[in-house]
């Protein structure tokens, strides 16, 4: 046993590192991005562990339930908006099961801090019937880990870790464990089981829903819930989950109230029941969509119990929480503040592109080529380019999810839109763009679109692309796209006259073009210089 200091998603890796895993697959994406970040700064002293940044989050899926199905432990990593890619492959992999043990750490954004939504994936794992942990500290993240794989290997599913981002961003003292080898490759499978033909699939999910029982007598008994029922006659209760147990131990004269900490779903029945049997009111303190205060009624069925929580607006329904806000929802005061911090003192700063990112040029050239066509419409994604949305005015118009800025300049295109471009980094394209260009290309659909190669996933902090961006074009190419149409352009400063004569060129051709704006990440330039000044 030794110690570490370690952020939440580290921790998480560490323990599958320790669990003995064959493998790590993961798409880079704040809050989850250090886990694999971690797997890969360690893998000189884990040797026969693969590790990979996959395509996509359903590609990374997959390829961990491959390894489970050669008898090797693997664990897959993605935010929460990247489980709705990997939905597909997460359901279905619930009723096949698994072989070696599987994990699958999600990382929620409640409060949205570098994401679209807050959506809380303990629905999901709810939807696909498996057991999900949900870590209150990062030792608890460790700990869950090692026994996520054990017990899915036990019941043969694969197994939810969620964290949040404030648990993930943060570090703590944790004890480790001795590691254990790596799996052995085992041969001998059940073919039907993994082969969900109609008759087989209905074998398959009668029996994840014989296996419910088990699942729930598992999260009653485990030993990451914690009941405490003080014998002081308090009519009120607590049910705190996850990071919202240290939300409310933060406030040390609400710990002698009746609590429950869940650490482990299914909801455990029992233990609901226990704590509300004598209670008047019980508050529901999750850092997420509110889970639990929305089932517990149909699980308790107390009628005289008063649910107290974000559906209430004892807590707030969105964002995330805060020991201030727990201590808000039960009528306290909170402490004041040691000191005040002067009002201005720091001058409020928004994201911005960086210094020499070639992002900017090719938004130089739109914001110029607008003013010749007006009625273009730029549909944007996710990436640091999604900045363009900043700017005065705003360089582009949209971004709703990985690979959408394709599909609606297409659909804009194709409802008769004159002018429509979609703005896409090299990664998100590879990510998710391809389908959608697929069948503009078969169609010949009247719209731009500009992939920013800048040769790294740059938002996250500059992991590898799956292919080289000099393989790009001809790729586009064999999807079907006319030669002619695909033009690739260096966006920098002194090429500016020429990129807008060949930006208003493929604007004007009524058919389908890709434009390919080809400049290194200035980071990754950065990077490359020092490291070449150290050696």
């Amino acid at each position: 046993m030794r110690t570490e200091i370690l952020l939440g998603d580290e921790a998480a890796a560490l323990g599958a590192l320790h669990a003995g895993i064959g493998g790590s697959f993961a798409y880079p994406g704040t809050p989850a991005t250090e886990l694999q970040e971690y797997m890969f700064l360690m893998k000189r002293n884990y040797p026969g562990v693969y590790i990979e940044w996959s395509a996509n989050e359903k590609a990374a899926y997959e390829a961990a339930l491959g390894m489970s199905y050669i008898w090797k432990r693997a664990i897959v990593s993605m935010k929460h908006v990247g489980l709705n890619v990997a939905a597909d492959a997460f359901i279905n992999s619930a009723v096949t099961g698994v072989n070696a043990g599987m994990v699958i750490m999600v990382a929620d954004d409640p409060g949205m801090h570098s994401s679209q939504n807050e959506q809380d994936s303990r629905f999901y794992a709810e939807f696909a019937r498996v057991p999900c942990f949900e870590p209150s500290n990062q030792q608890e993240a460790y700990d869950m880990t090692l026994e996520a794989f054990r017990f899915s290997e036990e019941v043969k599913l694969p197994v939810m870790i969620r964290l949040v981002t404030r648990l993930a961003h943060s570090r703590a003292i944790i004890t480790t464990e001795t590691p254990v080898k790596h799996t052995p490759l085992k041969k001998g499978h059940d073919w039907k089981k993994w082969t969900l033909l109609p008759a087989n699939a209905r074998f398959r999910f009668q029996k994840l829903t014989e296996l419910q029982p088990e699942l729930a007598a598992y999260s009653n008994k485990s030993a990451f819930q914690k009941l405490s029922i003080p014998e002081n006659g308090a009519s009120t209760g607590v049910i705190a989950s996850g990071i919202g147990y240290n939300y409310l131990m933060e406030n040390s004269d609400l710990a002698s109230l009746p609590i429950l900490k869940i650490g482990v779903y299914p909801l455990p029945g029992n233990l609901l029941k226990s704590l509300t049997r004598n209670l008047a009111e019980v508050m529901i303190i999750e850092n997420g969509y509110p889970f639990v205060e929305s089932r517990l009624q149909s699980i308790v069925q107390n009628p005289s119990l008063k649910v107290r929580g974000r559906l209430t607006g004892d807590l707030p329904a969105t964002g995330e929480l805060t020991p201030d806000l727990v201590r808000k929802a039960f009528g306290k005061k909170t402490k004041q503040p040691a000191f005040t911090v002067p009002e201005n003192l720091v001058v409020n700063r928004p994201p911005r592109l960086c210094d020499g990112c070639a992002h900017k040029e090719v938004y130089n050239i739109l914001d110029e080529i607008r003013e010749e066509f007006p009625e273009m419409t730029v549909f944007s994604d996710i990436g640091c380019y999604t900045l363009g949305a900043l700017r005065t005015p705003p360089s582009i118009e949209s971004c709703v999810c990985m690979g959408a800025s394709v599909g609606m300049a297409k659909g804009a295109a194709n409802g008769g839109l004159t002018y429509s471009v979609a703005v896409i980094g090299d990664s998100t394209f590879l990510h998710s763009g391809i389908p959608t260009l697929l069948k503009a290309a078969g169609d010949n659909s009247p719209f731009t679109i500009i992939i920013l190669d800048n040769g790294t996933v740059g938002m996250t902090g500059g992991q590898d692309v799956p292919i080289p961006g000099e393989r790009i074009e001809k790729f586009v190419a064999a999807l079907g796209v006319p030669e002619e149409h695909v033009k690739v352009l260096i966006p920098i400063r002194i090429h500016h006259e020429k990129n807008v004569q060949i930006m208003r060129e493929e604007l004007k051709y009524r058919g389908l073009s890709v434009i390919i704006a080809r400049r290194e990440c200035i980071q990754l330039v950065k990077t490359k210089l020092k490291k070449q000044k150290k050696s």
